[in-house]
Parts: structure tokens; sequence; C-alpha cells
């Protein structure tokens, strides 16, 4: 089944969501904002992004990260920076990384609790916050399997990235941004994504 991958209701305090399951949930980025929509893709409200100054982004995981989620993580970074103008690497102290990935459970202290498992998988910041959380309490996999009941870590950091840079949901159910998946799916970046990307750094 699908679960709204992203979240929570879709704009809440410039944070964005992944959902399992509904093909159709709300993320919140802002009291009350909604998505500033063009074309179909999506920005956060006044679109926030990252200064033109600072295109090398650092990344690390939390303590408690899995170690199974680290590639897959990774995977992804690499994947947004071969079409971006975007590099991303690793480093070993969260304190000085301008982007945070990590495990949570219920309330993991960020204003915006985990539901259990189902629902909310996963939910990332606008620019330029930099925090990615996962929902500990779901089935995680590195490539989960079609009809298997994980969700593939990869394809969901995809997409927590994208909120991480400034994308909001699309409307297009191909592309990495759309705003639920279903378990055992893994997905790429599409064509939108990509678009979406560029026109909001005038790329």
């Amino acid at each position: 089944m699908a679960m709204p991958r992203c979240g929570v209701a879709d704009i809440v305090h410039g944070t964005n969501y992944m959902k399992s399951g509904e093909k159709d949930h709300h993320h919140h980025h802002g009291p009350g904002s909604p998505f500033h929509t063009v074309a179909h893709f999506s920005f956060f409200l006044r679109r926030p992004r990252w200064p033109s100054s600072l295109t090398q982004l650092t990344y690390a995981f939390l303590p408690g990260t899995r170690g199974y989620a680290m590639e897959p993580v990774a995977r992804a970074f690499r994947t947004w920076q071969g079409n971006t103008h975007f590099t991303f690497s690793r480093v070993e102290d969260s304190r000085n990384a301008n982007l945070k990935i990590g495990f949570g459970s219920g309330d993991h202290g960020d204003g915006l609790p985990f539901d259990g498992p189902g629902r909310v998988l996963a939910h990332a910041f606008a620019p330029t916050d930099g925090r990615l959380h996962y929902d500990a309490d779901e089935q995680w996999a590195a490539g989960a399997a079609p009809g298997s009941n994980s969700f593939d870590l990869e394809t969901i950091a995809l997409h927590e990235i994208g909120h991480l840079l400034g994308l909001g949901h699309s409307k297009v159910e191909g592309a990495i941004m759309y705003s639920s998946i279903s378990n055992g799916v893994t997905k790429g970046l599409h064509q939108d994504d990509i678009r979406g990307i560029r026109v909001l750094y005038n790329k």
C-alpha cells in the first residue's frame, strides 16, 4: 500500500514530509502557507534556497543512524549532485555539517513528532535548516524488493533531499517529489524534479 512518505500534513513550520500509502496528503511548510506551484513541481512559500555562494554542501549522520542507511543516502546525494550545481561531501562531525541525517521515533525533538508505523515515513526542512529525519518505527531496507513491506532508504532520501534543496511536492506521480509512495517501490529522479530544481536556482 502507498504511504504518505513525507512527514505530516504538508506544510508545517518550514518542513516537508514523505508519507506512505495515501495518494493525496498534505505537507506543511510554514504556518498556513501553501506551496508556490510552478508547472507540476512546487517550491516552499517564499522560495527558500541555498545562497549562490554555497554550492558545496556537507552532510553528516547523527549518532544512532543505522549503518545500512548510510550508503543509500550517499547514493541519493550523488544522484542529486549529478543533476544540479551542488556538490555534497560527507563529514563526521554533524555540528559542522550543512545537512544532518538521522532516525527519530515519536517526539524526537524537532517539534514534528512521528506517528509510528505507517503514514508519515520521513521529513525534511526547507533551506537552510538542513535536517532530514527518517521515522525509526518504519520498516526500512537498502533496496526494498517489490512486494515487500519495507520502504527503500535511497528512494526516500532522494525525496527528502529535494526538500532540503527547496523543492516542494510534484503533481507528477512518476516524480521523486510526488507526495506518497508504496512499500517495496524504488524510484529515481524524473525530468519534473530536475526542471524544478533548475528553475528554483535559475540554472
